[in-house]
């Protein structure tokens, strides 16, 4: 039944079109994963330490080795069960699955086994996925105010706005943000005595790398 379910997925031509598609693993894989192998690989169960209810196991793989090789559809160990071309075929003592439903498969891991971000420009992935990249510091009217590179991307805001900074505060203002900001607690007396007395530039600051 199975052999000759990957025959007509193979000389269909509807099917084989659909390879071409652009697909996506949420969207039109995880769905049939989701629905017919979790049972036996999902998060409560992995056969063979294979989990198939994320795209990051489907492409990590179980004890026997890949079972999705990008780009590869019919060599890819995924394909080959759900087609019965491998056995034991899956699902596992269910009925085989449509072959539509195969077809996305297919289609899916000889687009490289994309997923949502895999399709996106660069540029428009969500940030944590970007690598990233230092900018250059923007150029300021008040630059005399600038001590250090983030200086200026604060100046060069508020000058856009209008703006302009607010007086520098004293240094039992500093030392109580700062104790407040590490702690969540005000400074002890001692704390605040012992800032005080440093007079060196850098009072308060942290040495080291």
């Amino acid at each position: 039944m199975r052999s000759k379910l990957a025959a007509a997925f193979v000389l269909c031509p509807a099917l084989a079109g659909a390879a071409e598609a652009r697909v996506d693993f949420a969207r039109d894989v995880q769905p049939i994963l989701q629905a017919r192998c979790t049972r036996c690989h999902g998060a409560e169960q992995q056969r063979s330490q294979l989990r198939l209810d994320s795209r990051t196991g489907a492409l990590r793989g179980g004890l026997s080795g890949k079972v999705v090789i990008p780009g590869d559809g019919p060599g890819s160990p995924l394909f080959q069960r759900i087609t019965g071309v491998l056995q034991p075929s899956m699902p596992f003592e269910g009925p085989p699955l449509p072959a539509e439903e195969i077809a996305r498969i297919k289609a899916w891991i000889e687009a490289g086994a994309p997923g949502a971000v895999d399709l996106e420009p660069p540029d428009k992935r969500h940030w944590a996925y970007r690598k990233p990249v230092r900018p250059d510091p923007p150029a300021v009217a008040n630059a005399a105010w600038i001590r250090n590179p983030i200086d200026r991307f604060v100046l060069a805001r508020l000058e856009r706005e209008g703006l302009t900074p607010a007086p520098e505060a004293n240094r039992e203002t500093l030392i109580r943000r700062l104790s407040l900001d590490l702690v969540g607690l005000p400074p002890t007396l001692a704390e605040v005595d012992s800032f005080l007395a440093d007079s060196s530039p850098d009072a308060g600051t942290c040495s080291g790398p």
